[in-house]
């Protein structure tokens, strides 16, 4: 196969959700169609031995969410699909920001008893602001849902985004009887099986065949709704869902594996291949020669026997090869990588060779950083990967003087992976953790404890804003320094960093120093 297959071929997308709408479940559902995994795990594991693929940390199994972006690739009908399930706790959603930009098209989860909800809504901008295309699966037609008809106005409204069903329930709940394919025209009959694939039926709506199989009631039914989508929406243009402006829409069960192919089949045939990425100097097209890409993210012991760091890369261009060297354009040093591995959660292959849409993970000894670009020689520099101001803030003390290596290691760690931020108070030389989310500072104590053999204690610290400070005029700068002794800080990198008691302070701030810029996220 050629390189230009290789790249058609390609489909990168995201999962994401409200926590507990059923994405990792889908996700496993997704894996077990394409052989990826025989038995789908469970993600609340209390009769079902096995937990779900992609929550592989320990934390994960016990407390039955998401709390890191795990990938996951496998092959299926003649396509290499590369899924990334994010959590979907708010407490995590720098991680899920960061992924949505290594993919080219999203599929969001929605519960359908409790329609759209405040994360899918933040996670939606995100998307709205890259133009990502969209495909939407409402979960749980096996329980009690809202009206099939109320859940499209819902998603239409809230998500300001055009909606066209490409399947349609029949009855929900104890009623729930199966979804008529609009896309194949095909009808699939609900049994609930965690395990195994069902088949569909080719019946037109106006066949017998329809009324025998679900009852004269339902079929009729069927039919008056069929009726009205057709009148109500557009025929679905594949270009206006290319363009992030039309969002099709299916609903199943992912929990008892049904409607799922429906959507993996639509998906794979719709969804857009591996798509330009945009860089400071220019835009970097998927079938350059040359290749180019870039960290999203980076994982500390993915396994825990080895204390290893895999920094996750996404392929913008040209073909990834084992053992040839790539320039760090950062560092400005060119490194080679001999075991470069694709994903199955946190079981790992080495690859030889990688194409534009995949994800390689690199093992790092602390060379990466997120947002660094990687390349074939060319010195070029993706955006979009920015940390964001924090909202929540503890000091972090060692809670075992014979530990304090391992904790300053497992702290420098996981704060390289972007699951909270790094400040040294620049007053009295502590250590302070920013955190967008309270559940963050539990995951850091549990991993620090876990992974690392370290006990960390925290110490309540009341901030407003951390932000990040920087002036042309050298002299106010110095001034504002020196006013503000108490208040500053240095974050990982080394730059300034003003800690705002409150929201009137860091008004006056901004009111007395007119030349200093402050800034929100870390990107500018």
């Amino acid at each position: 196969m050629d390189f230009k297959q290789e790249i058609e071929r390609r489909r990168t997308f995201a999962i994401i959700s409200h926590p507990d709408a059923g994405k990792t479940t889908l996700t496993e559902k997704l894996l077990l169609f394409g052989g990826a995994i025989h038995v789908a795990g469970a993600v609340k594991s209390n009769k079902i031995k096995k937990t779900a693929t992609s929550d592989f940390m320990e934390i994960e199994k016990q407390r039955g969410i998401s709390v890191a972006t795990s990938v996951m690739g496998f092959e299926y009908d003649g396509y290499k699909v590369n899924i990334l399930d994010t959590p979907g706790h708010q407490d995590f959603a720098e991680d899920t920001f960061r992924t949505l930009t290594a993919v080219d098209s999203v599929i969001i989860v929605i519960d359908a008893a409790k329609g759209v909800e405040t994360q899918t809504r933040k996670l939606m901008q995100v998307c709205r602001m890259r133009n990502t295309p969209v495909i939407v699966f409402v979960n749980k037609m096996d329980r009690p849902a809202n009206d099939p008809f109320d859940l499209l106005d819902e998603i239409e409204s809230e998500l300001s985004i055009g909606v066209r069903p490409l399947s349609w329930p029949i009855g929900s709940g104890d009623l729930f009887k199966g979804v008529y394919n609009l896309f194949e025209s095909s009808l699939y009959l609900y049994e609930p099986s965690k395990q195994t694939v069902q088949e569909g039926v080719n019946v037109g709506l106006e066949s017998e065949e329809l009324d025998k199989r679900i009852g004269d009631s339902a079929a009729e039914t069927l039919r008056e709704e069929v009726e009205t989508i057709n009148g109500v929406y557009t025929e679905f243009d594949v270009e206006e869902y290319l363009k992030g402006k039309v969002a099709p829409v299916f609903f199943g069960s992912a929990l008892n594996n049904f409607g799922v192919r429906e959507l993996l089949h639509c998906f794979l045939k719709i969804a857009p291949k591996p798509q330009p990425s945009h860089a400071e100097e220019r835009d970097v097209q998927p079938d350059e020669n040359k290749f180019t890409g870039f960290v999203f993210k980076i994982h500390a012991n993915m396994d825990p026997n080895h204390r290893n760091r895999i920094a996750f890369v996404k392929v913008c261009s040209g073909k990834f090869e084992r053992g040839k060297g790539y320039k760090h354009v950062r560092l400005d040093k060119e490194l080679k990588f001999s075991s470069p591995t694709a994903f199955m959660a946190d079981k790992k292959s080495i690859i030889d060779e990688a194409y534009p849409g995949d994800i390689v993970g690199l093992p790092d000894t602390g060379n990466f950083k997120i947002g660094d670009s990687v390349s074939e020689g060319e010195k070029i520099h993706f955006r979009g990967l920015p940390s964001f101001s924090p909202e929540l803030f503890r000091y972090i003390d060692n809670a075992d003087p014979m530990k304090a290596k391992q904790l300053a290691k497992g702290i420098d760690q996981l704060m390289d992976e972007g699951v909270a931020q790094l400040f040294v108070h620049q007053f009295n030389g502590r250590k302070i953790i920013g955190t967008v989310g309270a559940l963050q500072f539990e995951v850091i104590e549990y991993r620090l404890l876990h992974e690392y053999g370290a006990k960390c204690r925290y110490e309540g610290l009341s901030l407003y804003k951390a932000c990040w400070i920087e002036s042309d005029d050298e002299k106010e700068l110095q001034e504002f320094k020196k006013r503000k002794v108490q208040y500053l800080a240095k974050d990982k990198d080394g730059r300034d960093v003003f800690l705002a008691e409150s929201g009137f302070m860091l008004q006056m701030a901004q009111q007395d120093f007119k030349n200093i810029r402050f800034h929100f996220s870390s990107e500018f």
